[in-house]
């Protein structure tokens, strides 16, 4: 996949913060949040090619578009949730729906819709949920039923419901996934199809500057041109195809929000003088409600550059990645907005400080394109397989890889990833001795570990030798978040990896010690100093 250079990626970003600037001011937003609003007045600025022409990321040059990576979008992903989450949904939900068109369809097909969306500016809606099935797609109840003539399939009647619906009942076109006689289907529908309709919009926690609706569709006619594919029974494979591709852009909606509001925190403890000083000198504050956010967030943005690097290099796939970086980047975006209402105190519990409103819009990105919970459970079931392929190895070999580095770059916080690691791989071999995973709990909570430990290795590994250029954080800033997030990784994996094998019956007396807790509670020395380096530094990248 092709990335685009850097002057083009940068002039986009930088003409997205100008606008945002002028349009998009805090004011604006609380107002539409206050209205419950969509803005589509918005959506067709950001879409306009004269002025940003946004959605031409996504879309091929060959079909008129930018041609945009992985990378890219994540850049802009991440901006947009900066900016606001509700008009970032909007964009995502058009990048969404038009995924099983240039997954599925005909050459012909991804030509036609693509170009089209990229000349006319068009929103699209992704119909794949209902309201009995959620993230169980193969659970779907909305048929498409076939219309012959003379022996021939001429087109198909769709009849079903659609829920929670981003951009519904605002969209030009939708995707609509649909049990066809040969399996589940995606199908191209216009919004003025006969049968078509939207309910009312969600009443919603957050993101209320996007439209979510119910779908309602009654004998609506396709003409069988509108199949993507042209073929029946692709559509959980189409769908699954992009899960590693959309679920980072979700990571990196969950990891910008987080920042916003984190930073914000940041901003008000440098005004706030407490005891005759700014709380930004307070470790009680720094260290609980700041430090440990960023090395969380920080970690993310590592794995999702890790895996958009794999993307855009050409791999295909990687659900598991995806699902890693979305679970991760989510939840920490999640407890870096909630600890900022904690962190700007009274302040932060009004509307006119921003913070309670990020902290509600975030929430959704740890349940929309998959719940945390569907995705410990897609980790835990593919590297659990892995585990068992390589009896360990797969684990092992990326411990010793990990003390290796700690070699050449002693201060990137290696050695206490690999820890993590080794303290993984100890669980997972008692989890398969002791046959533990046939509790589904456990199963989830080895998803939650192996995302602590993954992000862990990838964080020390790229911290140097592929830095980032998304944030203002110099080099050592960023190798000390790594080796709080490091040591945090492993006493997690192995005092919780402990408590719920003891806790689902393992049988190993000396299980502590194959752990090697010993040495995961002496890597904890030096981890104040470390949050000192990060509190310090944070504290100078976005003064006031």
């Amino acid at each position: 996949m092709p990335r685009l250079d850097n002057d083009t990626r940068d002039m986009i970003l930088d003409t997205l913060r100008k606008y945002a600037d002028k349009k998009l001011t805090p004011e604006y937003l609380r107002e539409l949040d206050h209205k419950d609003e969509f803005p589509r007045e918005v959506l067709a600025e950001l879409y306009d090619p004269s002025q940003l022409g946004l959605h031409l990321m996504f879309i091929d040059e060959a079909d008129d578009g930018l041609g945009g990576g992985a990378y890219d979008i994540y850049r802009v992903s991440e901006l947009m949730a900066s900016i606001d989450l509700g008009i970032a949904t909007g964009v995502l939900a058009t990048f969404l729906g038009s995924d099983p068109i240039t997954v599925g369809g005909t050459p012909e097909q991804k030509h036609f819709w693509m170009s089209k969306i990229a000349n006319e500016s068009l929103l699209v809606g992704y119909g794949a949920t209902e309201p009995g099935a959620g993230s169980d797609l193969a659970a779907m109840s909305t048929k498409a039923v076939p219309v012959e003539e003379n022996g021939t399939v001429v087109g198909y009647k769709i009849s079903g419901r659609k829920q929670w619906i981003s951009n519904g009942g605002q969209a030009d076109i939708y995707t609509i996934l649909a049990l066809a006689p040969n399996g589940p289907s995606w199908f191209v529908v216009e919004k003025d199809a006969p049968g078509f309709t939207c309910g009312k919009p969600e009443d919603k926690h957050g993101i209320r500057a996007s439209s979510t609706a119910a779908l309602f569709l009654e004998d609506v006619y396709v003409p069988a041109e509108r199949l993507l594919g042209c073929v029946e029974g692709q559509g959980l494979v189409q769908a699954a195809a992009v899960f590693g591709y959309t679920r980072l852009m979700v990571g990196a909606f969950g990891m910008g929000a987080g920042w916003e509001a984190l930073k914000r925190a940041i901003r008000y403890s440098q005004e706030r003088i407490q005891g005759g000083e700014p709380l930004s000198q307070k470790q009680g504050y720094t260290h609980k409600l700041i430090v440990p956010n960023a090395a969380r967030l920080e970690a993310g943005r590592s794995y999702i550059e890790w895996v958009a690097d794999r993307l855009d290099n050409g791999e295909i796939g990687l659900q598991t990645e995806g699902a890693v970086a979305k679970y991760i980047s989510t939840e920490a975006g999640n407890k870096a907005a909630e600890d900022s209402i904690q962190a700007l105190g009274g302040y932060g519990y009004t509307k006119e400080y921003m913070v309670e409103k990020i902290k509600r819009d975030v929430r959704i990105t740890t349940i929309y394109e998959g719940t945390s919970e569907i995705m410990e459970m897609t980790i835990a079931r593919d590297r659990w397989q892995q585990h068992l392929k390589t009896r360990g190895a797969y684990y092992g070999d990326w411990a010793n890889r990990l003390d290796a580095l700690h070699q050449k770059q002693p201060h990137n916080g290696a050695n206490y990833a690999a820890l993590a690691l080794r303290a993984l791989n100890v669980v997972l071999e008692r989890c398969r001795l002791d046959r533990l995973t046939r509790q589904q709990h456990i199963l989830f909570r080895i998803g939650e570990l192996i995302a602590w430990a993954e992000t862990a290795a990838v964080f020390a590994e790229r911290v140097v030798d592929q830095a980032t250029e998304a944030i203002p954080l110099d080099v050592p800033t960023r190798q000390a978040l790594s080796r709080v997030y490091g040591r945090q990784a492993a006493l997690k994996i192995a005092a919780e990896g402990l408590g719920w094998t003891m806790g689902a019956g393992q049988t190993d007396p000396n299980l502590g010690n194959s752990l090697n807790l010993p040495a995961i509670y002496a890597a904890q020395a030096g981890l104040l100093e470390d949050m000192d380096i990060a509190a310090t530094n944070l504290n100078a990248a976005f003064a006031v």
